[in-house]
């Protein structure tokens, strides 16, 4: 049995993705941590305290705990302003345990975590989900650095941590080119989907049948090209165009962010067709997505694109923009259609084809299901053990 630290610095886990600043993260280190306890692993989640009414440990299930520490205010805080907590919550971080490997999600958790795990001569593996990139890099778009420290930070991560976990192979090329990562140390761990709770629905055998909508589930900011899917939607000819449902929230650094969406739909004509239901629980998501008639995914960037994958399980078809790891969540011509353009007339013909073709949307459907039974967080959860294991000995302290 190993004792596992998850750390989490800037959110929790248990928070609901689409909330704040829950996304894709959070869903991969709930279900990775569920996983590997249920394989018999004592896992603790440690997180932030972000308001005053949190216990210090919630039970989460057997072996299983999620751990509130104190740095910084007992509230939420915008996602940058989490650098100004690293030193204290790595304090905060060094009193607890014993571990036998820290696996730190996202660059604050490692900064605070990775001396913590050298002073105790333990394995540090660091997870990023998201890469800073400077002005200079083509996927610049969206993604600038959140906090003074963040590149350089990232690079330290990539040369000193044991192990270093990519969620996807576009990942794993960033982590290599951009931060300077060996690849002898990347291990591409791909994520699973619960596809017991993302179901088709029992008409998916015909696209006919299905609530005429289209969905968008996303934290709410540039990064994920939400203005792009109300510019597609709005130049699908009217007699085919869907409703478009968003579900998430902006976070504290994109506030106001949802009234420029709204003031988009509405200069384009359609700010009756687009609805903003906010965060999801991830039954009403599931439940939303195995209702419509297609998920669009236009992120400028993706690590992996989980939401692709529980449309995927289902059966819905998914058209998704070619950044990142979305070229491997979507297999294109296959499981969904994935398109190097961001011309909103592109997106307009890809969602009316699937919309008007009920053979190959069909199609489609039936294979991204099967994809996705293929991949479960039992599988991911083993892949990661396999990295802790291989790192079982002690690290020396350089």
């Amino acid at each position: 049995m190993l004792r596992i630290a998850l750390v989490c610095l800037h959110t929790s886990p248990a928070d609901e993705p689409g909330s704040g600043d829950a996304g894709g993260m959070n869903v991969v280190v709930l279900h990775q941590a569920q996983a590997l306890a249920a394989l018999g692993h004592d896992v603790e989640i440690v997180t932030r305290r972000s308001t005053s009414t949190a216990p210090a440990v919630v039970n989460l299930g057997e072996s299983l705990r999620l751990r509130f520490v104190d740095a910084g205010p007992a509230h939420p805080v915008a996602k940058g302003d989490h650098e100004k907590y690293i030193d204290e919550f790595g304090e905060r971080l060094s009193e607890l345990g014993p571990y036998d490997v820290i696996h730190s999600h996202h660059w604050f958790s490692g900064m605070a975590a990775l001396p913590v795990a050298r002073a105790r001569r333990i394995p540090h593996v660091q997870s990023f989900h998201s890469i800073a990139a400077d002005d200079a890099t083509p996927l610049s778009d969206g993604e600038r650095s959140e906090s003074p420290g963040r590149m350089a930070g990232e690079s330290w991560l990539a040369r000193e941590s044991d192990a270093l976990i990519a969620i996807s192979n576009a990942e794993a090329r960033t982590i290599e080119t951009r931060l300077g990562g060996d690849p002898a140390r990347i291990t591409v761990v791909s994520p699973g989907v619960d596809s017991g709770l993302f179901t088709p629905a029992a008409h998916d055998s015909s696209t006919t049948t299905r609530a005429h909508y289209a969905v968008v589930a996303a934290r709410l900011q540039p990064l994920k090209g939400l203005d792009l899917a109300i510019e597609a939607v709005a130049a699908v000819s009217p007699d085919l165009r869907p409703d478009l449902v968003v579900s998430g929230d902006a976070s504290a650094d994109f506030d106001g962010y949802v009234d420029e969406l709204s003031r988009l739909a509405e200069l384009r004509g359609i700010a009756e067709a687009v609805h903003f239901i906010g965060p999801q629980s991830r039954e009403a998501l599931a439940e939303l997505l195995r209702q419509a008639s297609v998920v669009l995914i236009p992120s400028h960037s993706e690590t992996y694109g989980l939401v692709a994958l529980e449309a995927a399980a289902s059966r819905v078809p998914v058209v998704a923009a070619a950044s990142g790891g979305l070229r491997e969540a979507v297999i294109d011509g296959v499981t969904g259609i994935v398109l190097d353009s961001r011309d909103p007339a592109a997106w307009a013909q890809a969602i009316a084809r699937l919309l008007s073709d009920d053979h190959e949307a069909a199609a489609l459907s039936r294979r991204a299901r099967e994809h996705a039974e293929e991949l479960s967080w039992s599988r991911s959860a083993e892949a990661l053990l396999s990295v802790y294991t291989g790192l079982a000995s002690p690290i020396a302290v350089a």
